[in-house]
């Protein structure tokens, strides 16, 4: 596995190596030992494997507050996405800022969001399929989330957006006195 930094701090493009023959394909979505440089001792406790029908539905802006704030793996399984993190670390040189990067079924990338972040995705096609690791299960108690066309943020999805759940539509926008999570 190979670490790429993204202009947002801690956010890291994982790159795997698959390995092709006439039979087909493998990828290591993860080894504990090769992720060290991004967190020792890292662990997952729950995979959740998203389903989208339909080509510009946006899911996001999700997030998990303390003390069940979490970091996630992403791996588009099926289709096409733009994936985007969102820095609510208020003691970060990035707080409030978001990065964009394409993830599809045809490359061997995947993307690590640590604690602190929101993230959400538009698909670029239809019948995308996304693989989620996180590191603590899911809690409603500490769920957040932001909207997705919230003015402060200003995240420029690719295609006009066509579905949004009304969960997500009902998310709350930033103020001046979003004081930003801690990880």
């Amino acid at each position: 596995m190979k670490f790429h930094r993204t202009p947002l701090v801690d956010l890291v493009w994982v790159e795997t190596a698959p390995i092709q023959d006439e039979r087909g394909g493998f990828v290591r979505v993860f080894c504990e030992q090769d992720c060290a440089p991004l967190r020792p001792n890292l662990h997952w406790s729950q995979i959740n494997l998203s389903q989208t029908a339909h080509k510009g539905a946006v899911r996001g802006m999700h997030f998990q507050h303390p003390p069940a704030a979490e970091a996630k793996l992403i791996r588009c399984l099926r289709g096409r996405i733009f994936d985007v993190a969102v820095d609510l670390r208020a003691c970060s040189p990035t707080f409030l800022r978001w990065h964009g990067m394409e993830l599809s079924e045809d490359q061997s990338m995947q993307v690590f969001i640590p604690e602190g972040f929101a993230h959400g995705f538009q698909a670029l096609t239809d019948d995308v399929q996304l693989l989620y690791l996180h590191t603590v299960p899911w809690s409603r108690e500490h769920e957040g989330s932001l909207r997705f066309d919230d003015p402060t943020l200003a995240i420029d999805w690719p295609l006009p957006v066509t579905q949004v759940s009304a969960k997500d539509r009902a998310a709350p926008l930033l103020d001046r006195g979003f004081a930003g999570v801690r990880a």
